[in-house]
């Protein structure tokens, strides 16, 4: 069987899966796209039913994947973790602190397919990756951790975590049923995480996130 590989980045509170239209002649949506997306929303109103106020911090979070998944820290040396922090970092200043990045916040892909315009776009990208990891903690605070449990000799589950800006997110690989019973770890991972009443009350970016897991 064939690997695969899977994540859930929870970065920005992701609301529910995307609903993709597939025009047709004229612009109309196919008929069996229409179907899909009802029944999408039926699934999606079904877990919002379910969901109640249970929630926990991210300390108790890692306190439990220790406890209960043997889950052990990643090295934060690693060239892992050392790319998943900066790119974390640029991701969060892009949203919470955009006048650090200057000019480099409004970035708009090219039209067409110019290699050499998309080339100096991709290095755009880059640069405003490399600025944002330059930006001081003291200035930009971040705490990140990077979590890993073993599923199988090959296969394993990484569950980012990020106590400033309250970020939860996770990676996993592996073959087709082991992908399956990562993906139903993770939603229960997030599940302990849980919600607030307030949360629930005013679909904060924490209720969202944790609709977005379930429905995924």
């Amino acid at each position: 069987m064939g690997k695969g590989a899977g994540g859930v980045s929870i970065i920005g509170g992701a609301d529910g899966p995307t609903s993709i239209f597939i025009a047709g002649k004229g612009g109309k949506v196919k008929f069996t796209t229409r179907i899909q997306n009802y029944f999408r929303k039926i699934k999606r109103n079904r877990i919002k039913k379910r969901i109640i106020a249970n929630p926990h911090t991210l300390e108790e979070v890692v306190e439990w994947l220790k406890r209960e998944h043997g889950a052990v820290e990643v090295s934060q040396q690693s060239h892992n973790y050392l790319e998943q922090r900066k790119s974390l970092k640029a991701s969060l200043i892009m949203r919470h602190r955009p006048d650090l990045l200057g000019e480099l916040i409004n970035l708009e892909p090219p039209d067409g397919e110019d290699m050499e315009a998309l080339k100096a776009f991709c290095g755009k990208i880059q640069e405003r990756c490399d600025r944002a990891a330059e930006i001081a903690d003291e200035i930009f605070p971040i705490d990140f951790h990077i979590y890993e449990i073993k599923w199988a000799e090959n296969d394993r589950m990484r569950i980012g975590v990020e106590t400033v800006w309250q970020v939860l997110d996770g990676s996993f690989s592996g073959d087709e049923k082991t992908m399956k019973q990562l993906r139903k770890l993770f939603k229960k991972i997030y599940l302990y995480y849980g919600v607030t009443a307030e949360d629930i009350e005013n679909e904060t970016e924490r209720y969202k996130s944790l609709l977005g897991v379930l429905c995924s």
